[in-house]
């Protein structure tokens, strides 16, 4: 064969040779290639879409509310039993309450007190190597808003303590005009329900640059203050003791007007279960001590009923006793099965009730 015919040959069958126009494929076959890119066209990816105004959310948790009506419901109702209960109570029920929601909120905010090292910061001032003071402050300063003083909607720089200093002259840098547009927004769902206020203030509070990003402690306690604004006996609705997934800020209204209504109900629902426990405890330390002498027995029944973890130099200062009297209480009361120790040391005990 010819030189000349192989290279005929070779060229038809060639897979990328094509002997004629016509044969050759058109545009549309030639799907691997990239599209011509069009005059003008906006290649950039998108950025940050701009936040609506304050006072325009309320439109949207209000359509939020009216499609979660048979929840909120469920668990306003939950909540009236708890206020009810706790207008019963003794107040020491209230500063227990309020000191374990804290406790669960420290968890998520990230300096994680428990509730003994919270308890010891509270009644002595003791802090422990780990706990710096400005942490245990912010925790104390929550558990004095959920247990006393007027509400967030009142005047809000009383409820957080906070000033504008004497440098700030424009309005939109100041504390006074940022909590002025927040409360303005929250004028404006006036007509929604205590609980679903609470859930769009807490989400408001940082795009009215009320708080850092990150840091929600004044958040959540403003609004679980909010949601409470009708009760009797409780001056805050346990939202933390359900899990922190109510404050993640993530999804529409709706949405997180759901994971808040249901996390609420679960912190009610723990809450009324503890307070049943702790009420038999009572009854039954009641029963236990009435035939002891003295007023330390019945004081120190009164701490363990308002303080989760109790040290014995907490129960000297708490009930005004000797040293010597609430040691031989505790002891007593630990023989007769009404309180456990918890840490299993000789020094620095801590007891707790044994509901």
């Amino acid at each position: 064969m010819k030189a000349q015919d192989l290279k005929k040959n070779n060229e038809l069958e060639s897979p990328f040779a094509f002997p004629n126009e016509d044969s050759a494929p058109s545009e549309g076959d030639l799907w691997f290639l990239p599209a011509p890119i069009e005059e003008g066209a906006d290649t950039l990816p998108p950025g940050p879409r701009a936040e609506q105004p304050l006072a325009q959310n309320s439109a949207a948790w209000a359509q939020a509310e009216a499609g979660q009506a048979a929840h909120l419901a469920r668990v306003a109702g939950r909540f009236g039993a708890l206020d009810d209960r706790l207008q019963r109570g003794p107040n020491g029920w209230r500063h227990r309450l309020a000191l374990m929601e804290v406790a669960e909120l420290s968890w998520y905010v990230g300096p994680r007190i428990s509730p003994d090292r919270l308890a010891l910061w509270l009644a002595l001032r003791l802090s422990a190597a780990q706990d710096t003071p400005q942490t245990l402050a912010r925790m104390g300063w929550a558990v004095r808003r959920l247990t006393a003083g007027a509400g967030p909607l009142e005047d809000l720089a009383t409820f957080l303590d906070r000033r504008d200093p004497e440098d700030a002259v424009t309005a939109g840098e100041t504390f006074a005009g940022r909590a002025q547009a927040w409360r303005k927004a929250m004028a404006a769902g006036a007509d929604l329900h205590p609980i679903t206020q609470a859930c769009m203030g807490f989400h408001l509070w940082r795009l009215a640059g009320l708080g850092p990003k990150g840091d929600s402690v004044e958040a959540a306690v403003t609004a679980v203050r909010i949601a409470a604004s009708e009760g009797r006996g409780a001056l805050f609705t346990p939202l933390m003791l359900g899990g922190a997934d109510a404050l993640r800020a993530t999804g529409a209204p709706p949405v997180r007007l759901t994971r808040w209504l249901d996390s609420m109900e679960q912190a009610v629902l723990s809450a009324m279960r503890h307070l049943e426990e702790l009420e038999a405890w009572e009854m039954r330390a009641e029963q236990t001590l009435k035939r002891t002498s003295g007023r330390t027995p019945p004081a120190l029944r009164d701490v363990f009923v308002e303080w989760p973890l109790v040290s014995a130099p907490m129960a000297q200062t708490l009930t005004g006793s000797s040293r010597a009297a609430v040691q031989r209480n505790l002891n007593r009361m630990e023989a007769v099965g009404l309180i456990r120790e918890v840490t299993g040391q000789g020094r620095f005990r801590m007891w707790t009730a044994r509901v």
